[in-house]
């Protein structure tokens, strides 16, 4: 019975990091909706998922399209009624081409139209899809937000503008959310960075795997050894400066 079952969903879940939270809560017995805006990868993914010996569901979702999220929580609460786990994990990273010098872009230099899209993405996605899901959360439910060091105001440098700006401000949507669930449910949320992960934007130079960088995020999504932290920062299960 789908009512017994812990339901997560995982966004951007058709590949790399994704995939594999979403892998690692199925090992959990945790029902996972996997979603991403490519249709095809994500039923692809899915049938991996299975042939591990996992139940799943995918479904279709543009973080970027209020129609799609709206479609996509009546969905859910249509047909399945509840979500106890959200993992924010969509995002893209507009300046990782480096071979035509935007690795080093300025923030004088950057187009206004990478910024945009990368808050679009990184930022608005995320809160787009809490605000649609909160009214169907379980009451102890856990939401992770992957965000990244470049996102940190205390270590905050140059380079990689429209990336850094976008989880700067998913860090701030943390931040403001927690407070303001806290004080009528006990609903978590956190930001998680990965670390440089091998994934198709980490590439292969990147010295964790997917597995070492799904950990964090899973281990905020099964409540942190029952101590449940909220409107925190995290990296390698310690929690760390915004």
């Amino acid at each position: 019975m789908i009512d017994d079952l812990k339901i997560a969903i995982v966004t951007g879940a058709n590949k790399g990091l994704g995939f594999e939270v979403a892998r690692q809560l199925a090992k959990n017995k945790i029902l996972v909706i996997l979603t991403s805006r490519d249709e095809q990868k994500g039923k692809e993914a899915l049938d991996k998922l299975k042939s591990e010996g996992h139940a799943g569901y995918f479904h279709q979702l543009d973080v970027t399209d209020q129609n799609s999220i709206n479609e996509f929580a009546k969905h859910v609460k249509d047909g399945i009624g509840k979500v106890d786990i959200l993992i924010n994990n969509a995002g893209i990273f507009p300046e990782q081409n480096i071979e035509d010098g935007e690795k080093t872009i300025s923030i004088f230099d950057v187009p206004e139209e990478k910024i945009s899209h990368a808050f679009n993405t990184n930022t608005l996605g995320p809160l787009r899809l809490i605000r649609a899901l909160i009214p169907m959360m379980s009451p102890d439910a856990t939401i992770v937000n992957v965000s990244s060091s470049m996102g940190q105001l205390s270590t905050m440098d140059s380079a990689f503008p429209a990336y850094r700006i976008s989880k700067t401000a998913l860090n701030v949507i943390t931040k403001l959310t927690a407070d303001e669930l806290k004080e009528n449910t006990d609903i978590t949320i956190n930001s998680v960075c990965p670390g440089w992960v091998k994934t198709d934007m980490g590439t292969s130079k990147a010295p964790k795997t997917v597995e070492e960088g799904a950990d964090t995020i899973v281990w905020l999504a099964l409540g942190a050894d029952g101590t449940k932290p909220t409107g925190k920062f995290f990296q390698d299960r310690k929690q760390i400066e915004w």
